[in-house]
């Protein structure tokens, strides 16, 4: 099993070092939040009272965290996350690599291994009273009831015997002895009891806090996880032996329906959030032992404007690519591995045209698109060719140009079905999709070179690529950014080299964005400027529009307050069924 190891030591009789007039003096020293917070859970306030035994100065708590809060050099703050009383502590390791990331539980101060393993003996043997789980009803009320049927709590000792006494701690009818725990330690194992059983265990806490985008174990050791505002973190829990980690990553496995083996030691799955897991089982394949990785998405989709929030683009690129989307061009959001391409296409799809047709094909379900009129294809993979069943991306993409969409948005373009996409894009199909390139050259090294094969006279159809990375910023953080937006003129047979116009460029020295293609624009000027009506001896007139879109883009977020991915989409469906946008 896996360990907690915190960075600092709790003690299990701290009542009997501190009397209750120095607890009452340390809830008084909290601040009125984090006072109120320790009052209403008990477990919190134990585990502020170990703080303060060990010398660690008394945390900030907020109730949400912002962006802003990054540049917090000391970090020693508290905060809530989901449900069941779960906080989370960022404490800085000043001697460390990482700072610290402190899940805080019901069990978190307690040590419940004997009365869990006495719960599940005993829950085993009455089971024959259970009534099973109905899938379709309230799972965690069925298993808390199972739970309150092999307990009961302490009773005081000032309690005298009684048969009544006596018939709470037994079941008298099963002639079964039920579990005595205290208060706390009943909330606890009723916590433990559904994160074990219902949730993933150890790692419950990290997927349910909505600031984690991903949680990595590499083996024997932390598991850590990436924060969406402090970055890298080492959290608390830990796994000491190969054991104990196969152990979890075999039960990790059958939880998420894709067991592992010896045979076939890896395994990809989508978790019911949307969160996307990587398995690797054993120390015959991974000699620093298994490993898994958890890529978390959240329920609702950034939108353009917290992208431009967080200064991964501006307001005149959101222009640009408002017309180059809605009018039907070809786009590719490139990058390195968590450079933010899902997001920004997530983002993106808000532009596609309110009355179109949608296809997403993916490998494993990322997209997340708005509209309506949405299909969701999804490969089905299958470890043996002669079972069949087998369906991959480029029978879904063949697949889709018989269904007559007016957008394919393809999750990641890998191998063949790069020359079917390029085929669609030449039939008059628009098409985006994320793929893996660093830069716009080797962008188009990967799409003319095997396994994709593209023809390099194919390549002017597609129109524009975005090339995204995690970049140093001048204040010495780590941020995402566009780092440059390319059109994609077309290939010259005679010089051999690809004509391609730089339309935006990130400026690493002030973290700004320079407008490179205006008024040299192809894409705006010989492409969009017709489509919207704009004779050819005055294209110019489509940097007007992209100006008073930018402005209207503005001024949407700044003055009137839209934020949210589908405040902005239903925004501007509506400006585009008026006519006004």
């Amino acid at each position: 099993m896996s360990t907690t190891i915190l960075p600092f030591k709790i003690n299990d009789k701290i009542d009997g070092i501190l009397n209750e007039d120095l607890q009452n003096n340390i809830l008084k020293a909290l601040p009125e939040n984090l006072q109120k917070a320790a009052q209403e859970n008990p477990h919190l306030f134990e585990y502020l009272k170990n703080l303060t035994i060990a010398k660690i100065s008394i945390p900030e708590y907020y109730d949400e965290l912002s962006h802003k809060m990054a540049e917090k050099k000391d970090l020693n703050l508290i905060y809530p996350v989901g449900r069941y009383g779960v906080f989370v502590h960022i404490l800085s390791d000043q001697s460390g690599d990482r700072n610290y990331y402190i899940p805080i539980e019901p069990s978190t101060t307690l040590n419940l291994d004997q009365k869990i393993s006495e719960v599940d003996d005993a829950c085993i043997e009455i089971s024959y009273n259970f009534t099973g789980i109905d899938p379709n009803q309230d799972k965690e009320k069925k298993l808390l009831e199972y739970v309150d049927q092999v307990t009961t709590q302490n009773v005081p000792i000032n309690m005298p015997s009684s048969n009544k006494y006596l018939h709470l701690l037994h079941k008298q009818k099963d002639k079964i002895s039920k579990v005595r725990v205290g208060a706390n330690e009943s909330e606890a194992i009723k916590y433990l009891f559904l994160r074990d059983k219902i949730g993933l265990g150890v790692l419950q806490p990290l997927i349910i806090d909505p600031y984690i985008e991903d949680i990595s174990c590499s083996g024997m050791g932390n598991v850590f996880v990436e924060h969406k505002i402090f970055q890298s973190l080492k959290s608390t829990i830990n796994f000491s032996t190969f054991e104990d980690l196969d152990d979890f990553t075999i039960r990790l496995a059958e939880r998420v329906k894709k067991p592992v083996t010896y045979k076939n030691p890896i395994a990809d799955a989508t978790l019911p959030d949307g969160s996307r897991i990587n398995i690797v089982f054993g120390r015959d394949v991974s000699k620093r032992g298994s490993n898994f990785s958890i890529r978390k998405f959240s329920a609702t989709p950034l939108s353009i404007f917290e992208i431009v929030d967080f200064g991964t683009l501006n307001y005149q690129m959101l222009a640009y690519l408002y017309l180059v989307i809605n009018n039907g061009m070809n786009v590719f959001v490139a990058g390195e591995s968590a450079s933010g391409k899902t997001a920004l296409i997530n983002a993106l799809t808000t532009f596609i045209n309110p009355m179109a047709k949608i296809i997403t094909i993916e490998d494993t379900p990322e997209l997340q698109v708005p509209q309506k009129n949405w299909i969701r294809e999804v490969v089905q993979s299958t470890k043996s060719v002669d079972t069949g069943g087998a369906v991959t991306m480029f029978d879904l993409l063949k697949a889709a140009l018989r269904q007559r969409p007016n957008e394919i948005i393809v999750g990641e373009i890998r191998g063949s079905e790069g020359s079917i996409a390029f085929q669609a894009m030449q039939t008059g199909h628009s098409v985006m999709a994320t793929f893996h390139a660093a830069s716009m050259e080797k962008l188009i090294q990967r799409i003319t070179g095997d396994p994709i094969s593209v023809p390099k006279t194919y390549i002017d159809n597609l129109n524009v690529a975005l090339i995204m990375g995690m970049v140093k910023l001048p204040n010495g953080k780590m941020g995402r950014r566009v780092t440059g937006v390319s059109e994609i003129v077309g290939w010259d047979p005679f010089s051999q080299t690809f004509n391609i116009v730089d339309a935006f460029r990130w400026d690493e020295a002030t973290d700004s964005f320079d407008f490179t293609g205006f008024m040299t624009s192809y894409i705006l000027e010989n492409k969009i400027a017709p489509k919207l009506g704009i004779s050819s001896n005055k294209k110019q007139k489509i940097y007007d529009e992209l100006g008073k879109k930018a402005k209207v883009l503005e001024k949407l977020h700044k003055e009137k307050g839209v934020t949210g991915f589908y405040e902005v989409l239903e925004v501007l469906n509506k400006a585009q069924m008026d006519g006004l946008f």
